[in-house]
């Protein structure tokens, strides 16, 4: 059984509480655990960048967490592939017409685009590895979010039919970056399984993650909407500018609606509010369905398993290292992977991502273990939050009692 050596607590805290000494971050939380249980919790800094008053990051804190909504919806649609209610061969356009004729882009950054029609059918297992060739427009400003999760390009019509305009960009159909199943792209696949969970069971994703995910977890302070309970909960980003400095919160980058009441379209790629142990609760479910000794399991093992298995061609690993600057990763069922060890951090086959506002996850089925890492900094990947990661994470494996 895995667990952590008396000193462990004092030294993941101590990392945590230098960090925020040190000004090189407004504050963290840390989590790790294994199948059985939680290993560890702790945090440091305020909720706000510098006001104290604003109250201590803590277990309660909430977080934006952006693209760990991915993983999510991809448990969700899992689901009803379990249910018979949709296959991976699926076309997607048997569910979401709005998805038809879609057309392959000559060049994404033209200004000036030029196009063909797609050969291939765009099927589920397209969208769950992200070969679909859906793109996230790369005509934008460095380090901010594509207009389809930006509540200015809704102009107050926060619809699907909206995000499907959106992310046409004039264009006739869905652009496409290459033919489907040929490579790998990050891109709206996760947002388009959010609206096939609502289109079959018609309800929305809240509703339906909260009846089969949520409840059944006991994940209690996770949602797409920011309710009144989370936002008095939510740690506020902070935006660090070209000097290096930290500054509070202004909005000076374009975000998503976060107004409840405004809410519409739900976001499957970048929507989910959540604490940092709530989404732990989910990782540390999956290890123990992959285990095969979960008593109330939200999918199979075979389904979950699956998720560790690489899908992809040597281009779209290739093309995977190039986007995320890692090396030797794959992708999986909704996760990247990594073909090889990190020494003194997590093992090869390991399943992980990131969220665009400063948060991070792993699980590590050869050693057991499943952690999350929460900060609000933005622009996304930034260095010192990513140092932190790594510092805890290494940190983490070294004071492991295997």
């Amino acid at each position: 059984m895995v667990t952590l050596s008396i000193k462990a607590p004092e030294i993941l805290d101590q990392l945590l509480l230098q960090a925020v000494q040190n000004k090189r971050l407004p504050g963290a939380a840390f989590a790790a655990g294994t199948a059985d249980k939680e290993l560890y919790f702790g945090a440091a800094g305020s909720k706000v960048l510098d006001e104290p008053s604003s109250g201590k990051i803590d277990e309660t804190s909430v977080f934006w967490v952006c693209s760990h909504t991915k993983l999510l919806v991809t448990v969700a649609v899992l689901q009803l592939v379990e249910l018979g209610k949709i296959g991976y061969d699926t076309p997607v356009t048997e569910i979401i017409p709005e998805m038809a004729n879609p057309i392959v882009l000559d060049d994404i950054s033209a200004e000036v685009p030029t196009y063909k029609p797609a050969k291939t059918v765009i099927t589920l297992k397209h969208l769950l590895n992200h070969t679909s060739g859906l793109f996230y427009s790369p005509k934008r400003a460095p380090g901010t979010l594509p207009a389809g999760y930006t509540s200015a390009a809704y102009k107050g019509d926060h619809s699907v039919n909206q995000f499907f305009n959106i992310s046409k960009d004039g264009l006739p159909s869905v652009p496409l970056k290459f033919e489907p199943g040929t490579d790998f792209t990050y891109g709206w696949n996760c947002d388009i399984i959010a609206f096939i969970v609502e289109r079959i069971t018609g309800k929305t994703i809240e509703e339906y993650c909260k009846e089969n995910i949520f409840d059944v977890l006991g994940m209690t302070s996770s949602s797409f909407y920011l309710t009144p309970s989370l936002k008095s909960d939510l740690v506020s980003m902070s935006y660090r500018n070209q000097n290096g400095e930290l500054e509070a919160w202004t909005e000076q980058i374009n975000i998503i609606e976060q107004d409840p009441e405004k809410v519409t379209v739900r976001l499957g790629g970048i929507g989910l509010y959540c604490t940092v142990r709530d989404y732990l609760t989910l990782l540390r479910h999956l290890l123990l369905v992959y285990d095969g000794r979960a008593t109330n399991p939200i999918l199979s093992g075979d389904t979950v398993r699956a998720l560790f298995r690489p899908t992809l061609s040597k281009q779209g690993s290739n093309s995977v290292d190039l986007f995320t600057g890692w090396t030797d990763c794959q992708f999986g069922v909704g996760l990247c992977l990594n073909n090889s060890d990190y020494p003194g951090r997590r093992r090869k086959g390991s399943g992980f991502w990131y969220g665009w506002a400063g948060t991070y996850y792993f699980m590590d089925p050869t050693t057991g273990i499943a952690a999350v890492y929460g900060t609000q900094v933005v622009p996304t990947r930034d260095p010192e939050v990513l140092k932190l990661w790594e510092q805890l994470e290494e940190a983490l494996y070294a004071v492991l009692v295997v």
